[in-house]
């Protein structure tokens, strides 16, 4: 009796052990967008320094626009068949044309895989980027079905979603004509609210998994945009593509920290049928809008961010050029301050952004506006012709 009562106890424990083993899922993939209209060299090295950490780029390829019509997206094949991730071309079909004509857009798109297929680009997949309201979802729903049935069998069809489509009785049979879905979180509230919500964006993937029994993807932003004030009282958005406006802009960002947190959530506990993130946008050295990639990669990593701000000095003759540099993987803004222990100066100014304040054995530069330091990145304050700049007794003030 005693030896089946320890084998009793035995085997309770086993089966505590087992209920507690984890038993982890398959980790997101983490994909990206890359959305520049017009490439240019940059793309070389920004898709080259991506390989590692994203699997599958999504490029816009084309777009139709309600006035301007159709503009394809002036890409460089060579750079992508050189880079060599699977490769879905996105068709961004704006949300303010009045209707889709099916026999265009269709041919449109066949026309599309036909021209970059002759590039001898290989597509892994086609995504719909069309922001439909709710009352259009049944003939989006038509059309997807008839651009199904023309793609190839083995093309997989994906399209962009919106949160607010979770309010349509509509869904569940729009979603059933395509293979996955990308539920863009960013964005998509009235722009006074903010670009992005994380934990409004955890409830929308979780409502999401509920509706779809398909994969499907969150698109994640990366990215910032400018608020610019209008007469009606809504502002008009400037992102990637400067707006000719006179005036002050209100500057959004989001924010590296919470989307490294939720990133880091949607990891450790996926809702259903949750197959990844997709990173808004590829950023290139001139996007000053967009996150850096060394931010990007670290936040998509799961690594610390960290902002780390140097003096750098360089003298030739005793003409010395300040700069201020960032060291570390994570974006941040231009110092408030930046103060240097000097002696016997006979010049010294500030350049565009900063102001200068001199006494005999210390120089001031004091930010006038704001800017963002990348990553890596180093940006010139100053000048100053000194017998002695004492560069530890620097001092950065964030």
């Amino acid at each position: 009796m005693v030896f089946l009562a320890r084998l009793a106890v035995l085997l309770a424990a086993l089966v505590l052990l087992t209920g507690c083993e984890r038993h982890d899922g398959p980790a997101l993939d983490q994909q990206l967008y890359v959305w520049q209209r017009q490439w240019t060299p940059a793309h070389e090295a920004a898709l080259k320094d991506s390989r590692a950490d994203f699997s599958t780029v999504r490029v816009l390829a084309l777009q139709a626009f309600p006035q301007a019509g159709w503009s394809p997206a002036r890409i460089d094949p060579a750079l992508l068949k050189q880079d060599g991730r699977p490769l879905i071309a996105v068709i961004r079909l704006d949300g303010q044309l009045k209707s889709l004509n099916q026999g265009d857009v269709i041919a449109r798109i066949q026309q599309l895989l036909s021209d970059w297929q002759g590039l001898g680009l290989q597509l892994a997949g086609v995504e719909i980027d069309h922001d439909a309201g709710n009352a259009r979802l049944p003939a989006y729903r038509e059309f997807l079905t008839h651009l199904r049935v023309v793609l190839p069998a083995s093309m997989p069809l994906s399209i962009t979603a919106l949160p607010a489509w979770l309010d349509s009785p509509e869904l569940p049979s729009l979603l059933s004509t395509v293979d996955s879905s990308v539920l863009q979180v960013h964005a998509v509230n009235d722009p006074r609210r903010g670009l992005f919500d994380p934990d409004q964006a955890r409830r929308w993937a979780s409502a999401w998994s509920r509706i779809t029994s398909k994969p499907f993807y969150l698109a994640l932003p990366a990215y910032g945009v400018a608020l610019l004030p209008r007469v009606s009282g809504v502002p008009e958005v400037e992102s990637e593509v400067p707006v000719e406006h006179v005036g002050e802009r209100r500057e959004l960002l989001a924010d590296p920290h919470q989307l490294s947190k939720l990133a880091s959530a949607l990891r450790n506990d996926p809702p259903p049928h949750l197959a990844g993130l997709i990173w808004f946008r590829l950023p290139l050295p001139n996007d000053r809008r967009a996150w850096s990639l060394t931010t990007l990669r670290a936040v998509a990593r799961g690594d610390a961010l960290d902002s780390h701000l140097n003096v750098q000095l360089s003298s030739n003759e005793g003409l010395f050029d300040i700069s201020v540099s960032n060291r570390g993987n994570l974006d941040t803004a231009w110092p408030e301050r930046l103060t240097l222990a000097v002696r016997d100066c006979d010049g010294a100014d500030a350049l565009a952004g900063y102001a200068l304040q001199q006494s005999p054995d210390l120089l001031t530069f004091t930010r006038l506006r704001d800017g963002r330091l990348p990553a890596g990145g180093q940006r010139a304050i100053g000048w100053a012709r000194c017998a002695h700049i004492d560069q530890g007794g620097s001092n950065v003030h964030p």
